[in-house]
């Protein structure tokens, strides 16, 4: 039986840097679909995200990224990390493709809220697309409420918020 571990682990990590590329590149392509009709090659574009957003907001004190394994292989990741006193940001929530449909996502999203709870978040805010419903349902599966944006993302068609209650 294959099991599932879910971790804190680096962000700069090799593990970590792969997920990040496999998550930016699902999402660009699925945008750009959604957007244009078609694939398109952003390899420059892509490459020039990655090097921008290096996810260092997900290293302590204010911010944890969590790695998913699934027999051993990193398959997907997850970050938090505190915007104010009390309230964190879920960010990077992604599974490869090879492993969705095995329960992973809502160990990855538990293993979030109580990383949250660890930092001292009792609100957790997100942002997402209207494209990506395999996410909105599990954040909707998981109590996540719609909300008012609560930054200027340009890619973001959707913010939710979810209060936790500590253990």
């Amino acid at each position: 039986m294959t099991s599932w571990t879910i971790a804190p682990e680096p962000f700069d990590s090799k593990a970590a840097r792969a997920l990040w590329r496999a998550y930016y590149t699902e999402i660009s392509d699925r945008w750009y679909q959604r957007e244009f009709g078609l694939l398109k090659d952003y390899s420059d574009e892509l490459e020039q995200e990655i090097v921008a957003a290096t996810g260092a907001e997900f290293g302590p004190p204010s911010g944890t990224l969590l790695v998913a394994r699934y027999g051993g292989e990193a398959v997907g990741c997850a970050g938090v990390h505190l915007l104010e006193p009390g309230t964190a940001e879920v960010k990077r929530v992604f599974l490869t493709k090879e492993v969705r449909g095995k329960g992973g996502a809502d160990l990855l999203l538990e293993a979030v809220e109580k990383a949250a709870l660890d930092l001292g978040a009792r609100r957790l805010v997100l942002d997402t697309r209207i494209d990506l419903v395999e996410a909105r349902a599990l954040y909707a599966r998981h109590g996540y409420v719609e909300i008012p944006a609560h930054n200027d993302c340009t890619f973001s068609d959707l913010w939710f918020e979810k209060r936790l209650a500590p253990a």
